[in-house]
């Protein structure tokens, strides 16, 4: 019995001291993709479409006031059907400008989304692969660790060199 206990005893002490052997690793993603001439391109190609909107919606606003104005210039014994109509004209030139603003900035975050998307994903393939061939076992966001007693490396470096950035 006392042999038995021993072989379980030895075949299980190998197993529990390799599950305590954890390799953690840190990663600040914000600075590789930082680094990264894909975001820069990104960042320019949204930089111009917010332009487009910008001017967009500055020509509408501008038109938009102008309604006011000359709502505001009216007489004020002018016939209450063209007052009737020019209140309207504004009402339903407001909504339009609101409409404007709402599609824009959807499309503004589809387009973020569009262009952002397979960098994410390219940096993300690069961590899984650090981790791979230094054989982590979990690789945290290097912001989000709050405390944690092992040694920790950080592959931030790793990783750039992975995506071929300095």
């Amino acid at each position: 019995m006392l042999k038995k206990l021993l072989f379980v005893a030895a075949l299980l002490f190998p197993m529990l001291a390799g599950a305590q052997t954890l390799k953690v690793g840190i990663v600040e993603t914000d600075a590789i993709m930082g680094a990264m001439p894909e975001t820069a391109a990104a960042q320019t190609k949204l930089g111009e479409v917010q332009k487009k909107y910008q001017e967009e919606a500055q020509r509408l606003e501008s038109e938009y006031t102008r309604l006011i104005e000359d709502f505001q210039k009216m007489a004020e014994d002018e016939l209450p059907a063209i007052r009737e109509r020019k209140t309207r004209e504004i009402s339903d030139y407001q909504t339009k400008l609101q409409q404007f603003e709402q599609t824009a900035t959807q499309d503004m975050q589809q387009q973020q989304q569009m262009l952002m998307q397979p960098i994410v994903q390219k940096i993300k393939d690069a961590i899984d692969a650090v981790g791979r061939e230094g054989g982590y076992s979990l690789i945290q966001e290097k912001g989000a660790v709050i405390f944690f007693a092992a040694p920790v490396d950080d592959i931030t470096p790793a990783v750039k060199a992975k995506l071929g950035i300095k």
